[in-house]
């Protein structure tokens, strides 16, 4: 699903591409340099816009985040995000991308429960601190979150209820972490502390 996301993405860039090439060419034939430094002009706000793929100096956690982001983006969640993974964690890249992209698919599910875009917003923030990896994702809610026995549990039904919820607790577990989860109007933040 990831891979195909970031596929579908570059495959969309590959077409703009084209339909930029004929319109410069255009006009180029038919002289018009003003009409083309604005074309140019715009083009070059647009790819800025476009830059908001992050770099976190781990390619595993770099492809699930930026391709959660980008999904969270098109569902017209505001984004903020940091992340910056240090190298030689003790974790395995494969349980670090099954947290965040748990985390992320939790954080799109609430966020697009909203009905107006403006309130929707997630903001992620991974870094090391104090010889720690830090992990903390804040998103908003609509409605109530739903506890039971101090135990938060996922609202989505069927098979899948709560699983998310589990593996990244076992996850967590497994490596001796911590895990704080908290609720208050309208925000749902989860900080996530794992050894280095």
């Amino acid at each position: 699903m990831e891979v195909e996301n970031i596929y579908k993405q570059m495959r969309g860039w590959r077409h703009d591409y084209h339909n930029h090439m004929q319109v410069m060419k255009a006009y180029l034939e038919l002289g018009k340099y003003e009409d083309m430094d604005e074309y140019l002009n715009e083009l070059d706000k647009d790819l800025t816009n476009i830059d908001t793929v992050l770099k976190t100096g781990n390619l595993m956690v770099d492809a699930i985040l930026n391709s959660k982001l980008s999904m969270a983006i098109s569902q017209g969640i505001n984004i903020n995000a940091k992340a910056i993974v240090p190298k030689n964690l003790q974790v395995s890249d494969v349980d670090l991308c099954i947290i965040i992209g748990n985390l992320m698919d939790n954080a799109m599910e609430a966020a697009t429960k909203l009905e107006n875009p403006e309130d929707r917003f997630i903001r992620v923030y991974i870094r090391e601190m104090k010889n720690q990896l830090y992990i903390s994702i804040t998103n908003s809610v609509g409605g109530e979150v739903k506890k039971i026995n101090l135990e938060y549990i996922s609202t989505k039904l069927g098979l899948n209820h709560g699983l998310g919820l589990k593996r990244i607790d076992s996850i967590v577990n497994k490596y001796n972490g911590f895990i704080n989860r908290q609720n208050e109007e309208g925000v749902f933040a989860t900080e996530i502390i794992l050894p280095i």
